[in-house]
């Protein structure tokens, strides 16, 4: 979620420690004054090699641990240089320079709780300087010691208002804590520093809608025009707030650049609820075509086939969805609807079958029943569904109901005829 910025920080590395303080070197003045000279060169696998010997040659000379340690760093072997960092403070605790330097190295190696007391006692040294605190806040941000962290970053904030990445790392600490209103400003701040940091903002939107604040989710997202995920998002949050209309541009747009299944789906999604389903089905087909065993896509595109009065294309597929899900109901039930409205009633009263196998009867089934038995002229079936339906609906299904009481009565009395 959170990163420490590539190539900041560690390029300070190079700053060499000053001694003038310290004792009389014991290290024969070659090695240290040639290991400087790869230094400067910028010849650091030299610089390895020549205080490697130094420290063959005095284990004690903290200088010369620092160094190598140093010339490690500018390799970008934070592992190696993470040991002669801890030797150099044993050997002389409290300096500055290893401390910091230390804390860096155990960020790169992702060991972010050792970095935190070094960090911390080059802050207490330093107060007024940028760099620990930062690295302090980054330590923290890391271990998810959140209000700590946030401490720290309004610290090297202070120090250094034009920093993005004491912005931005602020903007996490906060949105960790679920202050999001609070985290936003730092998170744009960040971004208007730093372009390349944009992008975090739509961590922030994810956060949001988790957080049921869809208005503002959306309105991070329409800052990412060009972004197809952020379009998708903003599209299906709109539509699923009622504002189809609003929404199909925005889906349209993450289509035309990104024509993956879900983005189809959605702009599906946004044309059924703004009543526009012919619009709807082809892109549910083509999604389909991609997982033709999603059950749920199946079901909608069947759904999106019905609703278009396509009964003949919809009913295979309400069957090949039953076939994914064999214990489901809904594909059965879907499917008996399907059948009595294109007037295919053998069929319709066998999906009822498996609809009453699976116990998922009610009294709607009965007057499906009813209908296709009426008009296969199976009247003793037909008047046996026609009075269980209504001696269950109480009511439930009135248009029905009186449908069922006048065709019951007409059975009965043909029935009485004979």
């Amino acid at each position: 979620m959170w990163r420490v910025p590539a190539g900041r920080g560690l390029a300070s590395l190079a700053l060499l420690i000053s001694l003038a303080a310290g004792p009389a070197l014991a290290q024969p003045p070659d090695l240290m004054a040639e290991g400087a000279k790869a230094l400067d060169a910028k010849n650091y696998s030299g610089a390895v090699d020549l205080f490697s010997k130094a420290v063959a040659a005095d284990p004690k000379d903290y200088a010369a641990h620092f160094q190598l340690a140093l010339s490690y760093s500018l390799l970008d072997k934070f592992a190696e240089a993470v040991p002669e960092y801890k030797t150099t403070l044993d050997l002389h605790p409290g300096l500055y320079d290893a401390q910091i330097n230390l804390g860096i190295c155990l960020l790169r190696v992702k060991d972010a709780a050792a970095a935190i007391a070094p960090l911390e006692g080059a802050a207490a040294q330093r107060p007024k300087e940028f760099r620990p605190a930062y690295y302090l806040g980054m330590a923290r941000l890391e271990n998810r010691d959140f209000p700590e962290a946030a401490t720290a970053f309004t610290a090297a904030i202070a120090l250094n208002p034009a920093a993005p990445g004491a912005e931005l790392g602020l903007a996490h600490a906060l949105a960790a804590q679920a202050r999001l209103d609070d985290a936003e400003p730092h998170f744009r701040r960040a971004a208007q520093l730093d372009p390349t940091y944009k992008p975090d903002l739509l961590a922030l939107a994810e956060l949001y809608e988790k957080a049921g604040r869809a208005t503002q989710a959306i309105a991070i997202y329409r800052d990412f025009p060009e972004n197809p995920g952020a379009q998708e998002r903003m599209g299906a949050l709109l539509s699923e707030s009622g504002d189809a209309a609003a929404a199909i541009p925005a889906l349209e747009s993450a289509v035309a650049k990104s024509p993956t299944a879900a983005n189809r789906v959605a702009l599906a999604q946004a044309y059924e609820k703004n009543k526009e389903t012919a619009k709807a089905i082809p892109l549910v087909a083509q999604a389909l075509a991609a997982a033709p065993d999603d059950y749920e896509l199946r079901m909608f595109y069947a759904r999106l086939l019905r609703d278009q009065r396509k009964f003949t294309e919809a009913a295979p597929q309400f069957l090949a969805a039953a076939k994914l899900k064999p214990d489901a109901v809904q594909p059965w039930n879907e499917l008996a609807g399907v059948m009595v409205v294109s007037e295919q009633y053998p069929q319709a009263i066998a999906a009822l079958d498996r609809v009453h196998a699976l116990g998922g009867d009610t009294p709607i089934h009965d007057y499906l029943r009813a209908i296709s038995f009426d008009h296969l002229h199976q009247l003793k079936e037909a008047l046996s569904h026609y009075n269980k339906f209504l001696e269950e609906s109480h009511g439930k299904s009135p248009d029905e109901e009186f449908k069922a009481r006048q065709r019951a009565r007409i059975i009965q009395s043909e029935l009485n005829r004979r």
